[in-house]
């Protein structure tokens, strides 16, 4: 017997046995591999299908809304969970309106820092003696979006501490600390009140948001109607009849009708029709900045007994002057809330133009530009690509202000990672509760799910900001729509919030940029 070819027929045969059971438990192994890799191609398959019809669905509904495939524009980036970026035109210039003041604010947050405060002092180059202040009084504005009444108030309360009861000289008001170079690009309103608190301009000058509190109230006597302050340019002949207790009327029966005479002087006649116990208001800004900050001074030295014996002028501090107070602003992240809950235009405005108070080159001449410039700089270090972007005025109250909804999305990632994103987001109206997002999206579930910024002008209304979805995945949302008529955009936006927090865009990783992965974002 051949034992050595039976040895090498058996080794060949384990061998082979050996061989065959390797390759059979490669495939039990990769089975299951397989599945999962098919599984996971299925599921991205689904995700990328799952992207394509939320893109699809918002742009039907913009259709279908809009009568146009152009007019809205959106960018969805998820920022801290699964998700799949949507882009719908998002690479279009348009017309932001007020979601503007966001990169105003946020830039200030950073350019300025959250405790920047602005100091407006009192000085002086007299002596006081005995109740007497023998010289002139200088006011030395520095830029302070929100100097208000009450603040004025207690800082020259301070005076009347001091024993003063009289001012032997001038009232100097210097507003030097901005630099403006023939004035501001005019703003073309659509609508028949020029005197409307929107449309204040900043000015180195701004005491109390350059305001008039008109009120009238109606009681047993009849009708009574004040302004607050109480300035003597401005006198109100009152029209209003009384009529016997019922509902309170709303404030567009009323009509306030500014008349001007010569020297600033200025009648409101108001007319209309006021139930017992009812009153109605309405804001007015109706005197140039300087002539209205220099009455109120004046007044609220007058309602504390402190009598002026000189002038109005309006030139620069001198360098030997003495300071007698100073009232410090609230902080920026104070002044970044009030603009971004309440749209604040002229608040949103001063504070581009102390950023380019702060960071003006040596021979610049305009702080608007210079802050626009500074703004600029501040975004492309970042590395968002500002082509074709108009700042214009930091507000948004422009028909020229131009964005895309891709750089707004990228500027809110930038936000995320901010060290002051906390401070922006609390800044935001919250979805259904306050500011100007309170009465939208109520009882839709999303109370409180996302803080988003408003935007509204003739032919516009948009959105931008922070949105969490059903997975607790928040979102930077950008959307904008540029239609005539635009009246049904808000709807339209809605259905993105609504649609992006209850059915969002998900998929199996988180979600890159268009550059790293073509196929995770929908153009």
């Amino acid at each position: 017997m051949n034992t050595q070819g039976l040895q090498a027929g058996k080794s060949l045969a384990t061998g082979r046995f050996a061989s065959g059971a390797v390759a059979l438990a490669i495939v039990l192994a990769s089975a299951p591999l397989g599945q999962a890799l098919a599984q996971e191609q299925t599921s991205a398959e689904e995700a990328f299908a799952s992207s394509r019809h939320w893109a699809s669905q918002i742009r039907s509904y913009a259709s279908k809304s809009l009568n146009s495939d152009e007019a809205l524009s959106v960018a969805a980036i998820p920022l801290n969970g699964p998700g799949i970026e949507q882009y719908v035109n998002a690479d279009t210039l348009m017309s932001p309106g007020s979601i503007m003041k966001l990169v105003t604010t946020y830039a200030a947050l950073e350019l300025l820092g959250p405790t920047h405060h602005w100091k407006t002092d009192f000085l002086t180059d007299g002596m006081m003696v005995g109740d007497s202040l023998k010289g002139n009084l200088y006011v030395r504005f520095g830029g302070d979006p929100k100097l208000t009444l009450e603040r004025l108030w207690s800082t020259l309360r301070e005076l009347k501490s001091m024993g003063i009861n009289r001012i032997e000289g001038d009232l100097v008001l210097d507003g030097s600390y901005f630099r403006v170079d023939g004035g501001f690009p005019a703003f073309e309103d659509n609508g028949d009140n020029p005197h409307a608190p929107f449309l204040v301009e900043p000015s180195g000058y701004l005491t109390n948001l350059n305001l008039l509190h008109f009120q009238v109230r109606a009681d047993e006597r009849g009708t009574q109607a004040w302004t607050t302050p109480d300035l003597g340019e401005v006198s109100i002949d009152n029209r209003v009849t009384a009529l016997p207790e019922g509902p309170c009327p709303a404030r567009s029966r009323f009509d306030w009708e500014p008349v001007f005479h010569e020297n600033h002087q200025v009648t409101v006649r108001v007319t209309g029709q006021l139930p017992q116990g009812c009153r109605s208001t309405t804001y007015l800004s109706l005197l140039p900045q300087k002539r209205y900050s220099a009455s109120v001074i004046r007044s609220v030295l007058s309602e504390m007994g402190i009598i002026v014996s000189g002038g109005d002028r309006f030139e620069g501090t001198p360098e030997d002057a003495r300071l007698i107070m100073r009232t410090t602003s609230p902080d920026l992240v104070s002044m970044v809330r009030d603009i971004n809950k309440w749209s604040s235009n002229v608040m949103a405005r001063q504070m581009l133009l102390t950023i380019g108070a702060e960071f003006r080159k040596e021979d610049d001449k305009d702080d608007r530009v210079a802050g626009i410039r500074t703004v600029y700089e501040w975004l492309e270090n970042k590395g968002i690509n500002t082509a074709g972007m108009v700042i214009d005025n930091g507000a948004g109250l422009t028909r020229h202000g131009r964005i895309t909804a891709r750089q707004g999305a990228q500027i809110l990632q930038q936000a995320w990672d901010s060290p002051y994103a906390s401070d922006l987001m609390a800044s935001m109206p919250i979805i259904a509760m306050d500011g100007t997002m309170a009465r939208r999206l109520r009882n839709t579930g999303m109370d409180g799910e996302g803080r988003i910024k408003t935007g509204y002008l003739e032919n516009v209304r948009s959105i931008a900001g922070f949105t969490r979805d059903d997975n607790n995945t928040t979102w930077a949302i950008v959307g904008m729509v540029n239609n005539d008529p635009a009246w049904n955009g808000q709807a339209v936006l809605d259905r993105v919030l609504y649609s992006l927090h209850f059915r969002p865009p998900v998929g199996m990783t988180l979600s890159r940029s268009a550059d790293e992965n073509p196929a995770s974002s929908i153009q």
